[in-house]
């Protein structure tokens, strides 16, 4: 797939996902505070408000992906931006803290993230996924830097209704983006038809890899949790003066993703590259325990950077595991584990925190990482999955193509109705493309044109 190419399929949906996750990320550095401001609040309802989102998006994660399987990646994800412009556009109008929290769960019912991923997957060769995956990562990324610096800058000078405004802006733009110059997913007919959804709960390598979104977006909910107050309340920095931190993090974190995506995509190592960042992780959080300032931001860089190489390559492998016609269940599925994760860093890390200092924290998450990295090793090695595209010569192949399950080593094949070819994927351990092509001259030689062996 040419580079130009691969651009136009991948950055719209980037944008479409970056200016969702801007506004969920702009109001974080201020809603707190401003919760306080409102009629009937709480403690309890300030928490509600602030991470309300994130419950949802583990409750509709599922739903979405699920549906878009069935009638279409672009229409839900319309409709999840529908969603979310609306929940904005509530918390934008609300004078107490019970209409902030129905606007914030409902920005959080708009789960299309994993759907966003598996329309990626879709629309790009699996070859190419993680190349595509980085520019949403990056995207995401630059949308998380950019709200953390306009986020007080904005409040401070319009009030924090008027970054719900923005927000309720960039939903209704990325909703025009959506539908203006983002192609709809090929139509697609499956191979396998028999084969039960519920498989993509029992699959191995996608429950690694759900575990793996788990734990690292817990421990990036735990970073942030950590991060501030000990600079704050440990080394005395003005809150004012976070951004110093968290900028220079942040654009480590990013142009780490593109030499980790070319030593995973290149090179095959995408296990090695996944246990690096684990390694990151565990270093970054033993540095947080200095009493030195200097070496505790270190650390904060130590985990920027590994959290940042994880993320196109976790997003790449998880589409990989699943078959093609489960591929939006277990996006949303694995997406959900995210939040999940999110949710459960945050009270966890808390109350670790408040009851028995940072060294629990680290000791527990030192622990982890060794657990996690073990885990790894039963995780099939996605190299060994190739694709073989094979352009079809006539409508009538969908049937006969079905007596390729006959070859051991066949994982799965499926037509691109849309372009009319046919992806077969295999696994090279067992069987090779010249066996696969052999098989095609002999029995299946007229569904095709002009193979060679």
């Amino acid at each position: 797939m040419a580079k130009d190419s691969l651009v136009k399929q991948s950055l719209p949906l980037s944008l479409i996902l970056g200016s969702r996750f801007f506004g969920l990320f702009i109001v974080m550095p201020v809603l707190s505070l401003y919760t306080l401001s409102l009629p009937g609040v709480t403690p309890l309802l300030v928490g509600i408000a602030v991470g309300g989102y994130a419950l949802t998006q583990v409750l509709f994660q599922i739903p979405f992906g699920f549906l878009s399987d069935k009638f279409g990646r672009k229409s839900m994800i319309a409709i999840g931006l529908v969603i979310f412009a609306l929940g904005s556009l509530i918390c934008a109008l609300s004078e107490d803290i019970y209409m902030l929290i129905l606007g914030r769960l409902l920005q959080g019912a708009g789960a299309v993230g994993g759907v966003v991923s598996a329309m990626i997957a879709d629309l790009v060769k699996e070859e190419n996924r993680t190349k595509a995956m980085v520019f949403m990562g990056a995207t995401i990324s630059l949308s998380f830097t950019i709200a953390l610096i306009l986020g007080p800058i904005l409040a401070g000078s319009f009030g924090v209704p008027s970054l719900f405004w923005i927000t309720c802006a960039l939903a209704c733009i990325a909703f025009v983006v959506l539908i203006v110059t983002v192609p709809n997913a090929p139509k697609i007919t499956y191979s396998f038809r028999n084969a039960e959804r519920s498989s993509v709960l029992k699959n191995k390598n996608l429950q690694i890899m759900n575990l793996t979104n788990f734990l690292q977006k817990g421990f990036m909910t735990l970073a942030l949790l950590v991060i501030p107050i000990a600079l704050v309340k440990g080394f005395d920095m003005s809150k004012g003066d976070l951004w110093q931190v968290y900028v220079p993090a942040s654009l480590l974190g990013f142009f780490a993703m593109i030499p980790a995506a070319i030593v995973a995509e290149k090179k095959g190592k995408f296990k090695a590259v996944m246990i690096v960042g684990i390694l990151f992780f565990a270093l970054a959080y033993l540095l947080m325990l200095s009493q030195s300032k200097a070496v505790f931001i270190f650390g904060v860089l130590v985990f920027f950077i590994g959290f940042s190489i994880h993320e196109p390559i976790m997003q790449s492998l998880a589409s990989r595991y699943c078959k093609a016609y489960q591929k939006g269940s277990a996006m949303g599925i694995f997406t959900a584990f995210g939040y999940l994760g999110s949710f459960f860093g945050a009270v966890l890390g808390g109350h670790l925190y408040e009851f028995f200092s940072i060294l629990s924290l680290v000791v527990f998450v030192v622990i982890a990482c060794f657990v996690w990295i073990l885990i790894f090793a039963f995780l099939a090695n996605p190299a060994m999955q190739k694709n073989l595209y094979l352009p079809l010569a006539n409508s009538t192949a969908n049937a006969s193509l079905e007596s390729l399950a006959q070859l051991s080593g066949i994982l799965e094949w499926y037509i691109n109705e849309s372009e009319r070819i046919a992806v077969i994927k295999y696994d090279k351990h067992i069987i090779d493309k010249d066996k696969i092509l052999e098989f095609i001259n002999k029995h299946l030689k007229d569904c095709f044109k002009e193979l060679e062996c």
